[in-house]
């Protein structure tokens, strides 16, 4: 005995779905970004969202970093905290300096956007 097989036309009224069927219209972005270009910025912003990610895992790394130097050290083992510190002011004091920055700046974007939209 076998089974029996569904009709795979839809029923009257209803769209055709499956991946022979026409694309349905999508709904607008409700974000303000359109899906055509988005703008002459769009790289820009793109290139800074990768660049803020990026330095938020360079500041986990060096906070890691700092307490396993830390913990080396009262160990008797100097190296580590020694790089560190070396390392301090021409990378992570900037780092440190770029997160908040970027945290305040999108704070404030977004506090004028919303400021906007009254």
């Amino acid at each position: 005995m076998t089974a029996p097989v569904p009709d795979p036309s839809p029923a009257p009224g209803e769209a055709p779905t499956g991946p022979d069927s026409p694309p349905t219209a999508q709904p607008p972005a409700r974000d303000g970004a359109s899906s055509a270009g988005n703008g002459p910025l769009q790289g820009v912003r793109q290139l800074i969202d990768r660049l803020l990610v990026a330095n938020v895992f360079v500041v986990l790394a060096g906070a890691l970093w700092f307490a396993l130097a830390v913990l080396l050290h009262s160990q008797g083992l100097e190296g580590p905290l020694r790089s560190f510190q070396a390392l301090w002011q021409p990378l992570f004091t900037p780092a440190i300096g770029l997160l908040m920055a970027g945290a305040l700046i999108s704070g404030a974007l977004g506090w004028w956007q919303r400021r906007g939209q009254r």
